[in-house]
């Protein structure tokens, strides 16, 4: 299946962030063939040293995605951090530790902020232009009736309110513009395919990639600052 995306001007660039990732490698491969797109740049820790921890790094990001001279029609951040051989998803207030938190706050909203900072000022002030970023659904806190995944949630609510407010104020300047967040659904990546079952098993990472840009693709500004699922539908705050 090929994605069009003709919601968007022709000619214009897409750059995907932690495209090395299984969802970002998958994003840029759809981009790539979608052939809207006058080229679309893929930035990651190995191809380019990208780095959400270490804003030089996401501002060198920034500046070489510029020097392309392509209009910057949409941006997607593809990451996140779920757990990894020291951070686990807790289970119990008791599992709460002060440095998983901050190292969940740091990659799930922090550097996703930082990266807003610096890229949201590269979309056009005409036409339509989006700002992407992966969220999730446990990141909703009015969705959250099982409890559990203390960091991981709170992460995600936060970059889901750091994007909301950046929506606000890009949508001064940049009215066709949008910046909103989105859930994938649970995909066979590193970070997800080991919470999948039965009932909901996992995505394959190429679908979960055309569903999204699907969405993306169907937005208009009245979507902008929103959370949204991959069927396109909002989920509550």
């Amino acid at each position: 299946m090929t994605v069009n995306l003709q919601s968007f001007p022709a000619g214009g660039m897409a750059v995907v962030l932690g495209a090395s990732g299984g969802i970002g490698s998958a994003l840029h491969a759809a981009l790539s063939q979608s052939g809207q797109f006058e080229t679309v740049l893929a930035i990651s820790r190995r191809d380019n040293g990208f780095e959400l921890t270490d804003e030089a790094s996401i501002i060198r990001a920034a500046e070489q995605t510029a020097a392309i001279g392509y209009p910057v029609v949409l941006v997607i951040l593809a990451t996140g951090l779920l757990h990894d051989q020291s951070i686990q998803p807790e289970k119990s207030w008791r599992q709460l530790n002060a440095d998983a938190l901050a190292r969940s706050f740091a990659i799930n909203a922090t550097g996703p902020a930082l990266v807003a900072k610096h890229f949201l000022p590269l979309l056009p002030r005409q036409g339509k232009a989006v700002f992407a970023a992966i969220s999730a659904k446990v990141g909703s806190i009015g969705d959250n009736n099982l409890g559990g995944w203390y960091g991981y949630r709170a992460a995600k609510a936060a970059l889901n309110q750091l994007l909301h407010t950046a929506a606000i104020e890009l949508s001064r300047t940049r009215p066709e513009a949008i910046c909103l967040t989105l859930h994938p659904g649970t995909v066979a990546t590193t970070l997800s395919a080991p919470f999948g079952s039965a009932a909901h098993p996992p995505t394959p990472p190429q679908a979960a990639a055309e569903r999204l840009l699907g969405v993306i693709d169907g937005t208009s500004p009245a979507d902008t600052g929103r959370l949204l699922d991959h069927t396109g539908l909002p989920l509550p705050w």
